[in-house]
Parts: C-alpha cells; structure tokens; sequence
C-alpha cells in the first residue's frame, strides 16, 4: 500500500514544532579555528539541516506500525473475497436448483420465483460493493492515522536536527543524501510506537 496521505503533509510537523525550534534550538558548533591549530572534528552521525527529506512510502510499509496496519487491511481484504466467493457459490447453486424445477412449474410461477431471485442477486451485489467501497476507504484511514501518530515523532527529529521543514524526497531535484532521515525516523517509529494502536476503523467488514 502507498502512503499518499503522507506525501506534501509531512512538512506539518514544522507548524506544531517551529516555535520551539526558533526560540531554543542550537544552530550546531561553531566551525573550528584551523589558524590555532584546533583539529578538525569528524563529521557526526546526526546532520544538521534547516531542510530534511523523507521517503513517505518506505515510512509506511517499512515501520512496524505502518506494516501491522497493511497487515490489518490485507486481512480485511481477504476476509471480503472470502464472503464474496461463498456468496457466489450460493447464488449458483440457488440458480442451478430454480432451473431444474422449472419443468414442475408453471410459466407465472416461475416467472415469479425468477424475478425474486434477480431482484436479490441485485441486493445482495449492492451490499458487497459498499463494503468494497468501505474497505477502500479504510486504506486512506490507514493512512490518515499514520500521519497523525507519527507527526509527534517527526517533529522531534526535526527539531533535533535543526530543521524547519521536512520535504517528501520525491519532490526534490537535487540534495545532499545525509539530509535524508528515513531510516532514522523509521528507527524512532519503531522505538517509540512499536506496532501502534488498535484503530476501530480497520475492523473486518461486517456481515
């Protein structure tokens, strides 16, 4: 599954975190005074940038979080085809034994018990093409949650690393790769949040 809910809506942890990046956030060290002879210090593993980028699709499908709710869609999906197969299954055998009593009827009779068969053939279609729609639906849930519960923990990282946007890698033509912070905010996701919260709107369609 995609995370397009995440793309362009990751930089909405600047506006819940900027005011407390630009009031006490260092700007990193001062560079070192090569003229006294001070050593040149290695690069640190933690980049400072007023810009990061981040992959939106690998923070869905490869955090915990993000695979425990593909897993609860995919769940959702299988348990809807297994329903409609069964369903389908019925409505033939239905069909098959409507036909094989036709000779023992008369034309109205059957006509009739034709016409109620077609009409809940048409019911019950309509049923499972609104539990498809609900389930497409759950995919954006999915999504939306995601976001919501992660943003804390983007902001963190933004603010950490000095940081007043975090921009969808996609979107950017040319950038320096340390500035991406994927896998260290799949790494935070993952600490803090494990596999997430149960979401009532991920339940199994219903019946």
């Amino acid at each position: 599954m995609t995370a397009r809910g995440l793309r362009g809506a990751v930089t909405a942890a600047a506006a819940c975190l900027w005011a407390a990046a630009a009031s006490g956030q260092e700007v990193g060290p001062a560079p070192p005074d090569l003229s006294a002879g001070e050593p040149v210090a290695q690069p640190s593993e933690v980049v400072r940038s007023p810009v990061l980028t981040i992959d939106a699709d690998l923070l869905f499908s490869e955090s915990l979080f993000g695979q425990r709710l593909t897993a609860d869609i995919q769940a959702s999906s299988e348990e809807l085809a297994t329903e409609n197969r069964r369903i389908a299954s019925e409505l033939e055998a239905e069909e098959r034994r409507l036909t094989e009593r036709r000779g023992e009827m008369t034309p109205d009779a059957f006509r009739a018990e034709a016409e109620a068969f077609d009409a809940r053939v048409q019911r019950i279609r309509q049923e499972q093409d609104a539990k498809e729609r609900a389930l497409g639906a759950q995919v954006q849930a999915a999504e939306d949650a995601f976001l919501n519960a992660v943003r804390p923990v983007l902001g963190q990282l933004m603010v950490e690393r000095g940081a007043a946007v975090i921009l969808d890698r996609r979107t950017v033509v040319l950038s320096v790769g340390a500035v991406d912070i994927t896998d260290a905010a799949i790494a935070r996701i993952d600490a803090e949040m494990g596999e997430g919260m149960s979401l009532p709107e991920l339940e199994g369609p219903q019946d």
